[in-house]
């Protein structure tokens, strides 16, 4: 993978460094209080509606083989935007900057994918497992919609770091 970074701050602070962004990517955030800034960490989705409006909603996402991954019933909105147009944006802020990450949201039907993902979110104590190509279990975020839901893998291409303690900055990144 290619990274190019463009340093975004105005005020002499030089660029984030990649290997920071990378280990927050990297890390498992969860939702727990107490456990980011501001207080935790909720990662915003947003999808591209049918008008081209963006439609944004919380979700809970699992790190698994150095990708984001979520899920989402067959009748969300969130689902039928990504069946329409893959593009995505997931935000999130953490202690040492908040992040933006733009791509592509695809859904993963791969039967080893699917179970390397449910063991990630059974880790995570999701009681998940594989139903044919979804995931099931006892129970979900109200918002993901009755099981079976469907897996998605966010494919980055570009990320931004703002940062919220020192030494501050703000720095782009192109992924290809």
């Amino acid at each position: 993978m290619t990274i190019t970074q463009r340093n975004l701050d105005g005020y002499g602070a030089p660029p984030i460094d990649w290997a920071r962004v990378d280990a927050v990517l990297d890390s498992q955030l969860t939702q727990a209080p107490g456990s980011g800034g501001p207080q935790r960490h909720t990662l915003w989705l947003t999808t591209i509606n049918p008008d081209g409006g963006p439609h944004v909603t919380p979700v809970a996402m699992v790190r698994c083989g150095g990708s984001w991954y979520f899920t989402s019933g067959p009748a969300t909105r969130k689902s039928r935007n990504l069946a329409r147009d893959g593009r995505c944006v997931v935000s999130v802020a953490t202690d040492p900057f908040d992040l933006v990450v733009e791509g592509a949201a695809k859904r993963v039907t791969d039967a080893n994918e699917l179970a390397s993902v449910a063991r990630a979110f059974v880790a995570w104590d999701w009681p998940v497992e594989v139903a044919g190509d979804a995931l099931t279990g006892p129970y979900s975020a109200p918002s993901a919609g009755p099981a079976p839901w469907h897996v998605y893998r966010v494919d980055p291409s570009t990320v931004l770091a703002l940062g919220t303690s020192e030494p501050l900055g703000a720095t782009k990144f192109q992924l290809s």
